[in-house]
């Protein structure tokens, strides 16, 4: 295509346009190279990348692959951003998260570039008597401040309203969120809620506080219960739409409903995904908003929050990497507010460096980077666009197969949507199992001989509703068990890596293998021989070539050595004596676990 600029001058005018089947030969030729013999859009698709929701990636995006208009900022339908003017003035809102009763670290956060509160009151977190003193010397006409507080919500909420009127903040002055959830707690815990409360709040609210907001739409439970993009999408609009009909039946607006309810998404770091799905909410809840009547009123207000589902436990600094880039995809996707959680999340409660580190991602993309001066900038791309739309249509349907089964709440108590989340995460347990989504420091480069990270207990999170899920987990469980046979016998269970000629010939999958086995914290020996190893199993490795010439020999003295069993990196083959193969794309969660077995480690 050629494009003409402002001066008539025609950029790259003396080349030919190339037509798209052009290219697709050219695919087809490197592919046949190496033994795949597809042409046309089949060349194409051997090279498109499925993710969940039925959506695919494909490896070139042209003009031809336009998605409807995405509209102007500040304009329904909202995708590129519920304000005209963005992130552009100071940023998106810093909001970090505070579980525990420490009025000194709720300062220190706001002292070094914090600009809001998220805090968790409860049984499981602040004690609602405590919600004073952790905001002493805090000016919370300056400062919003947004409640967490489950069954909590009323006397959290005539808590803090007590303190805006107990320290002078005018009404119009307050600003944040009291957190009412009814669905996202029974979400959470399995407890139904009444939906009075939330509806008696937001007409507080509507009425004397045009700040402050009553409801939040939290999606992070179905997130964080192994649910897709497009499923937390429609999750978030079902339990939207449930609370326009509560609150519409209150009395509210359609107007003033909306201007309610605040939501709450997860970041992660597929950073496009990210980005497309904030986009694609904003677009949902503005056609939501036109159907109910209120096509102004459809901007919808975003918290992101990095993902606790890919926080690691092992090698958890690599987390400062992942949260990086989830809150770059927040930003670029026109998050309003964005939670940071600290790398040691998953250990417990995270001290002062880890929060620090936490505020000070989003202050240096937004100070250093100026991620936010540029009003949507993925907007216009073909790929970012077109994976909007298609994520906006799979969200749409996930939203309408709820409403067909009676709406939010009755599919959480008929068990449906559990059903729905947990085969969804089990289809990525899958992947994660066969190492097709790597996670770094834990399925790929483990460090066995790392120095853990140890951290105080933080409060249990609530419990006896939809679970929650770790992308770690599989191998967090094989590492938990070297490490107690290390405990119990002073050292980890042991694999000798026997390579087979020169390094050039061995090098790649005596790597591979010392890679898989660490991660299920079985120590791999490569130097000295398999007698003076310590180990009762071996694995050998080395190319093809020599496969062929020597592994069914090695194999043999191998075992009359007293090997018990004999891998081999490499495709599955039939090489005499030998046991099993490992490779990539094997079930390295299965090949670990029956290797520790085997090995006797409990």
């Amino acid at each position: 295509m050629t494009v003409l600029s402002d001066d008539g001058l025609e950029l790259a005018g003396e080349f030919p346009d190339v037509p798209h089947e052009q290219w697709q030969r050219l695919v087809a030729g490197v592919l046949r190279k190496s033994g795949k013999d597809v042409e046309g859009f089949a060349a194409e698709e051997a090279l498109s990348t499925t993710l969940e929701d039925g959506l695919r990636t494909r490896p070139l995006y042209t003009a031809r692959d336009a998605a409807p208009e995405p509209g102007l900022p500040g304009f329904a339908p909202f995708v590129r951003g519920g304000r005209a003017e963005g992130n552009t003035v100071g940023g998106w809102d810093i909001r970090q998260r505070h579980t525990a009763a420490d009025g000194g670290a709720v300062l220190a956060d706001l002292e070094n570039g914090v600009t809001s509160l998220w805090l968790t009151l409860g049984e499981r977190g602040i004690s609602v008597s405590a919600l004073s003193s952790v905001l002493d010397g805090v000016y919370l006409d300056l400062a919003p401040v947004v409640l967490d507080a489950g069954a909590d919500v009323e006397p959290a909420a005539r808590a803090l309203l007590g303190l805006y009127e107990e320290r002078g903040v005018a009404k119009d002055a307050a600003r944040g969120n009291l957190g009412a959830d009814p669905l996202g707690h029974e979400a959470r815990t399995g407890q139904r809620s009444d939906f009075s409360t939330a509806a008696e709040l937001a007409r507080l609210c509507a009425e004397r506080y045009p700040g402050l907001r009553a409801l939040t739409v939290d999606a992070l439970p179905y997130h964080e219960a192994g649910g897709s993009a497009a499923q937390e999408l429609g999750c978030s609009l079902a339990t939207a739409v449930a609370y326009l009909r509560a609150l519409t039946d209150a009395g509210l607006s359609v107007e003033q409903a909306c201007g309610q309810i605040e939501f709450r998404y997860a970041a992660t770091a597929d950073q496009f995904l990210t980005i497309a799905k904030l986009r694609a909410a904003r677009r949902l809840w503005a056609k939501v908003a036109e159907v109910c009547g209120a096509p102004r009123a459809g901007a919808q207000l975003q918290h992101v929050v990095t993902a606790s589902v890919m926080m690691t436990r092992r090698d958890p600094w690599v987390n400062m990497l992942r949260t990086t880039i989830a809150t770059l995809a927040a930003g670029v996707g026109g998050a309003d507010s964005v939670t940071v959680l600290p790398f040691d999340h998953a250990l417990g409660m995270p001290d002062a460096f880890s929060r620090r580190i936490a505020r000070n991602t989003s202050t240096i993309l937004v100070e250093e980077s100026h991620l936010s001066r540029v009003i949507d900038p993925a907007g216009g791309s073909w790929y970012v666009e077109r994976l909007t739309d298609e994520l906006a249509h799979a969200g749409w349907e996930h939203f309408r197969s709820i409403e067909r089964a009676g709406g939010q709440a009755a599919a959480l108590r008929s068990g449906s949507l559990g059903q729905e989340l947990a085969a969804t995460w089990q289809a990525r347990t899958d992947k994660l199992a066969r190492r097709r989504e790597p996670i770094t420091g834990v399925s790929e480069f483990p460090h066995l001989a790392e120095k853990p990270v140890v951290r105080g207990s933080a409060p249990e999170p609530p419990a006896g509703g939809l679970p929650r899920v770790r992308r770690d987990e599989a191998y967090e469980a094989l590492r938990a068990r070297s490490d107690a046979h290390l405990a119990a016998t002073g050292s980890r269970p042991r694999i000798f890596l026997a390579a087979i000629g020169p390094a050039a010939a061995h090098t790649a999958r005596l790597t591979f293998a010392s890679n898989l086995f660490q991660a299920g914290g079985i120590e791999p020996v490569t130097d000295g021989t398999f007698a003076d190893s310590g180990a009762t199993e071996v694995c050998l490795c080395s190319s093809d070539a020599l496969y062929e010439e020597q592994a069914p020999q090695l194999a043999a003295e191998l075992k009359a050595s007293g090997a018990s069993h004999v891998f081999l990196a490499g495709r599955p083959a039939q090489y005499p004596g030998v046991d099993a193969y490992v490779f990539a794309g094997c079930d390295a969660v299965a090949v670990l676990s029956s290797t520790l077995d085997r090995m006797g480690v409990s």
